[in-house]
């Protein structure tokens, strides 16, 4: 039959449109914005950037690496590194951003930046009512206007925020029970250290080096009497040069009588 289609089009038509006066179910109609559908946890519009705890400034994840700045396809992200740093949710220093702006009217909301956040700091934001009057400062949003809370990404994205969550808790044990280690093998060591070797004695405690023996002082008396025997000790024989030999000289006549006269002088003398 000639327009058996349209037929059955108005019937459906007609069918839903008397059954939505008493059927919610048929009632498709969202009168917004008073009345909102929820949205899916897989929504996304526009980056936001997580802090911890209740102070957005002092619980910021972000350490200002500007890997997301380097890595935005339409280079809507500006960041400016800090001059000093905070601890980070491990406890390690970090620096921080000192401005961290990004243009909504230039973001594609094509979510690279939260794929390449090493810091879970930066995640995708599922609100959309962002229109204002002012075309330019009012859609570069700061970094206090971004700042939102570890709660709120558990509100909007339950299951990966939980998934986050349980990554840094592990990564963040990880460290506790590394430095609790080497705390615990240093002082180890500083405990057995005195026990394997010698006992560490002070300075003050220990005794001075044996000194060598310092000659005795001479006296006057002493060094006459050295000069004295040294005088009277007869003198070592010199070599006698053209003889070949190194022996003493021989005796001549007149050197034996020399010798002979005092001896028979003293035999003269008369005795005491």
């Amino acid at each position: 039959m000639l327009g058996d289609g349209i037929l059955k089009g108005l019937a459906e038509t007609a069918k839903n449109f008397a059954g939505s006066f008493v059927s919610k179910e048929r009632m498709t109609t969202v009168e917004y914005p008073e009345e909102r559908l929820p949205l899916p946890e897989a929504a996304r519009n526009f980056p936001f950037l997580v802090y911890d705890g209740d102070d957005w400034e002092k619980g910021l994840r972000c350490v200002a690496c500007q890997i997301c700045e380097k890595e935005c396809p339409p280079k809507c992200i500006y960041i400016e590194k800090s001059k000093d740093k905070k601890p980070d949710y491990v406890g390690k220093p970090q620096i921080y951003p000192a401005k961290f702006d990004i243009d909504i009217s230039v973001c594609m909301s094509c979510q690279i930046c939260v794929e390449v956040c090493p810091f879970e700091a930066i995640k995708m934001n599922t609100e959309f009512e962002l229109a204002t009057d002012d075309r330019f400062d009012g859609l570069l949003l700061d970094r206090k206007q971004l700042a939102r809370s570890n709660e709120y990404y558990h509100q909007i994205h339950p299951t990966e925020a939980s998934e986050v969550d349980a990554r840094l808790a592990e990564e963040k044990a990880k460290v506790e029970a590394k430095a609790k280690a080497a705390a615990e093998a240093a002082a180890a060591k500083a405990v057995t250290a005195p026990a394997t070797g010698a006992p560490a004695v002070p300075d003050a405690a220990k005794p001075a080096a044996q000194a060598e023996p310092k000659p005795a002082p001479t006296t006057k008396a002493a060094e006459v009497a050295k000069a004295s025997a040294m005088a009277t000790a007869p003198a070592a024989p010199k070599p006698v040069p053209g003889t070949g030999t190194d022996g003493p000289a021989p005796m001549t006549t007149e050197d034996r009588k020399n010798a002979e006269t005092p001896a028979k002088t003293n035999e003269g003398e008369p005795k005491a």
